[in-house]
Order: C-alpha cells, then sequence, then structure tokens
C-alpha cells in the first residue's frame, strides 16, 4: 500500500530536508507540497491525501487552522513537525499521529511512519467491513443482522490508543500493550509491564473505552488484559493469581473468579 502524502511548511529548507528523510521508506509518496496554510487545505480536499506532515507555526492559517479547515471531509493523518514543544499538548489534542520536533530525528519519523502503517490498516479493515454490511444488507438481510451483534460493533467501538497526560508530557499508549490498570481513587495507574503511567479518570469511564473482549475486571480496582496472562496460580478463598507476561501477578478476587474460567478447558 501506498502512503500518499503532503509536506506542508512554510520554510522550502524544512520541506526538503524531510523529503530527502523520507526516501528511505518505499511506501511513502510525496505526492505535494505547500507552503501556507490556505494552500495545505486546497490540496487536501482535491488530492485527498493519506498522510500530512504538518508545520504548526505558518503565517496567516497555522497548523491547527488546517486541520479545522478539513474536519468536514474524511480527513488524513495529520503529523506535526514543528520547533515549539509547547504545542505538543495541543497536537495531540488535534488526534495527531504524531509530534515531531525540528530538526526531525530519524529513528522517531520511522516510528511514526510505523504508526502511520498501523492506523491506515486500521482505517482499511474497518471499510472492507463496511463493503461487505453493504453486501450483505442486499443479498442476505438475515445474515447482516447477525453480522451487525457485539462482535461487529466492538470492532470500531474501543480505543487503539489513549493519550495519557503524565509528569507534564503526552504519552501515546498503544492499547494492546497495557498488562493491567489500578484505579487509585479518580486515578489510573496503567501499567505496560516496562513503564507506568497515571491517568486521571475513573474506572468506570475507562472501562467504557476498552474492548470487553480483552479487558477484564478481576477486582474492584483492577482491570487485567487477558491476552496478557500467562499463567494462573490458584491462592486460598477462592482467590488466584494471573502471572501476567512482565511477570508480575494480579490477584483476582472471589466475585470475579469467572473471569478465570476461560483458562482451564
Amino acid at each position: 500500500m501506498t502512503i500518499r502524502t503532503l509536506i506542508v511548511d512554510d520554510e522550502k529548507l524544512a520541506i526538503q530536508g524531510l523529503q530527502v528523510r523520507l526516501e528511505p521508506f518505499e511506501d511513502v509518496e510525496v505526492i505535494d507540497t505547500c507552503q501556507n496554510g490556505r494552500e495545505a487545505i486546497r490540496a487536501i480536499k482535491t488530492q485527498k491525501p493519506d498522510l500530512v506532515f504538518l508545520d504548526i507555526q505558518m503565517p496567516g492559517f497555522d497548523g491547527f487552522s488546517v486541520v479545522q479547515g478539513v474536519m468536514e471531509i474524511d480527513p488524513p493523518l495529520f503529523v506535526f513537525v514543528t520547533a515549539f514543544q509547547e504545542h505538543a499538548i495541543r497536537a495531540f489534542e488535534a488526534n495527531a499521529v504524531n509530534y515531531l520536533m525540528k530538526p526531525v530525528d530519524e529513528d522517531k519519523l520511522a516510528d511514526t511512519i510505523e504508526r502511520v502503517r498501523v492506523r491506515l490498516s486500521e482505517k482499511k479493515s474497518s471499510e472492507e467491513a463496511e463493503k461487505l454490511m453493504n453486501v450483505l444488507s442486499e443479498v442476505a438481510p438475515e445474515a447482516a443482522e447477525e453480522f451487525t451483534g457485539e462482535d461487529a460493533d466492538a470492532a470500531g467501538r474501543y480505543e487503539k490508543l489513549i493519550n495519557v497526560k503524565d509528569r507534564g508530557q503526552i504519552f501515546r499508549v498503544e492499547v494492546g500493550t497495557i498488562e493491567h490498570i489500578e484505579a487509585a481513587g479518580d486515578y489510573m495507574c496503567i501499567y505496560t509491564g516496562d513503564n507506568s503511567l497515571i491517568l486521571r479518570e475513573t474506572m468506570k469511564d475507562l472501562e467504557r473505552r476498552l474492548d470487553p473482549r480483552k479487558f477484564q475486571r478481576v477486582h474492584r480496582s483492577t482491570i487485567v488484559n487477558l491476552d496478557q496472562v500467562r499463567q494462573v496460580k490458584p491462592h486460598t478463598n477462592g482467590e488466584c493469581f494471573l502471572v501476567l507476561e512482565s511477570g508480575a501477578e494480579v490477584k483476582v478476587s472471589r466475585s470475579y473468579r469467572d473471569v478465570v474460567a476461560r483458562f482451564v478447558h
């Protein structure tokens, strides 16, 4: 799959530098460049790129204005590129794929392109599922009705990435890497095996964002990613411990022991 890409920056040297750094990525095709926000909005609407590398500080329409200006269409993925660190939070709030500082680091650019590939793949899968549903609704209405049950609904309802503001920084956490989550009042401690982050959110609200086929409550204050479970260790009084991929152990209370049943055949 070719990633049709637009570069927007008011500095020609910045555009040229990013083009050079993108050359090693064979699936990235730079279809056009723009030097201001108005040009960018016009190019996005007419050429419909998959990805836009977007400078934030430009005369006239800045990068955030460009994003707002294309919201009425199916927008591309955005990566903000700027020399100003203070824009990071707004960039992630605008649902950017990533935020790159000038001069662009090659490793961070490679990580960004990989994120773009994942996001585009997910989008394509969703579009294919929608096409299938349209066909089914015409030739086999009963099958279409069955297909629109819980599994189909869950495919697009739950989060793939969660933005976490912690210690003055924004972290993009891939939901699949989360091992378990522990509640502490209105704060959630998110563990990813090699890291822990604090998210200000209630357990109930966070549960709504996570796919229940993978994330289950095993204690009144603990949620576990079932894909990360590697061992079940019985304990006393009907309780047990789940051993996770990282080696961490999480207690399952008796109230939630039905969760363990799916591991026992």
